[in-house]
């Protein structure tokens, strides 16, 4: 039996299950679903019985040297430091759900997905108490046809997002049961282009709202983050990834584009904000109305530079005013992050603030010698806090993507904002002390 377990996962892996294409075999209810722990649950489970470790030939197993870390128990997995399972699969939307806890102990269970994407944050399961969640990953490659592909820098090649696999990542005190992965079809898409302030930061301790987002929508969303470090509209055009996301896109879908920290360092004739940038803002939501997707742009956020009088220093120039003038020209909803980080910096406070960025002191982190002084990138806290703000933004836009926002998730006043020292989700075990690309 086990043996014909794993001939279905290798075939669903390769797009097929029992020689069925793969989109058949998600109409017949196929999935990919893991059983962990000494004695089988489930006879339509793939059993894990053993810390199996990550094989690309078997398809799954515990990743990048965390098996280790596992204890397999009667009828779960179990884990006190961060550890990685990691499943290959094709490009897609999948559905994931787990089944946690167990009946030794009580668990507090932190999950992210690939590239550090927040997915469930300090869930507590009681001793004896199951516990299930629900969730969407988007699982991309750079490929875009036979002849072509997305250009991705030399340090986006070795990331999670960009592999052939889908990667969890288990924090805290971790009991896990079951694992399952449908392909999900027809589930609406937010895609995000962007820059290093919206992108997946790949490792600790740099983050970006666009990978903790993914926490506050329900089952019915999946977000695609084509962001990258250092980009600006051209760049993201010319790299292809817009032309990837146009070939995806549908209707009903959502395209938000936040640009203007690394256009304004873009100097000659006709790059300026009221022209190139302008010009390619267009392109990209006309783009977007023409799939029938809902274009949503986003002013960028402010980067931390506090006048003597306690006000925040304006560094973006024209361009915030020009996206808002694009957004009214072309009736396309508009979200003013550049407005909202300025009353939630000026609220903190010069010193405060410095707490949601990349500000630590020297051996903070491993390997680190000297002090990380970053002005404009966010540590996970600051991550969090302008997600909430982009979600403030959503919430107060007339389009549907407000209804899909969880009923758990806070309404938010930048006056009144979260402090560090209530902030307390697991920090991954995967660090680098060079700075993203862009300031």
């Amino acid at each position: 039996m086990a043996k014909i377990r794993t001939l279905f996962l290798c075939f669903f892996i390769s797009g097929f299950a029992f020689g069925l294409p793969i989109n058949d075999s998600i109409k017949n209810k196929k999935s990919i679903w893991f059983d962990f722990g000494i004695t089988p649950k489930n006879s339509k489970a793939t059993v894990i019985n053993t810390n199996l470790v990550y094989d690309s030939n078997l398809g799954y197993g515990f990743d990048f040297n965390t098996a280790s870390n596992v204890k397999i128990n009667s009828n779960s997995f179990s884990t006190t430091k961060p550890t990685y399972f990691s499943v290959a699969l094709p490009e897609g939307n999948y559905q994931v759900e787990i089944v946690m806890g167990n009946s030794q102990k009580e668990s507090n269970v932190t999950i992210k997905a690939e590239s550090r994407r927040l997915m469930l944050d300090q869930l507590a399961v009681k001793k004896g108490k199951l516990v299930t969640k629900i969730f969407n990953v988007n699982i991309r490659t750079p490929k875009i046809n036979d002849n072509q592909n997305i250009t991705l820098k030399d340090r986006e090649k070795d990331i999670f997002d960009w592999d052939d696999k889908l990667t969890l990542e288990f924090l805290g005190e971790v009991a896990v049961q079951s694992i399952k992965i449908t392909l999900k079809e027809n589930v609406t898409v937010v895609y995000l282009a962007g820059d290093s302030t919206v992108t997946d930061q790949d490792v600790e301790p740099w983050a970006s709202w666009g990978q903790f987002i993914t926490n506050y929508f329900d089952n019915d969303i999946v977000v695609a983050n084509y962001a990258y470090s250092g980009s600006s509209l051209s760049s993201f055009k010319n790299s292809n990834r817009l032309k990837k996301i146009l070939l995806q896109i549908k209707k009903g879908d959502y395209l938000f584009v936040e640009f203007g920290h690394n256009d304004e360092k873009i100097k000659g004739a006709g790059n300026s904000a009221w022209e190139s940038y302008s010009d390619l803002l267009t392109e990209f939501v006309l783009s977007a109305k023409e799939k029938g997707a809902i274009p949503v742009l986003v002013t960028p956020t402010q980067r931390r530079f506090f006048n003597e009088n306690g006000t925040l220093k304006e560094t973006h120039g024209d361009f915030p005013a020009a996206m808002r003038a694009v957004a009214q020209k072309n009736n396309v909803a508009l979200i003013d992050i550049t407005k909202i980080t300025t009353e939630l910096y000026e609220t903190w406070g010069d010193e405060v603030s410095r707490k949601a960025f990349v500000q630590y002191p020297a051996n903070t982190f491993p390997g680190q010698e000297k002090a990380l002084d970053d002005n404009t990138h966010f540590n996970s806290f600051g991550a969090n806090e302008i997600a909430l703000c982009v979600l403030k933004g959503i919430r107060e836009l007339d389009i549907p993507l407000k209804k899909y926002i969880t009923k758990e998730t806070p309404n938010y006043n930048p006056k009144k904002p979260n402090y560090i020292s209530n902030w307390t989700l697991p920090m991954s075990n995967r660090f680098e002390i060079a700075k993203p690309d862009g300031n």
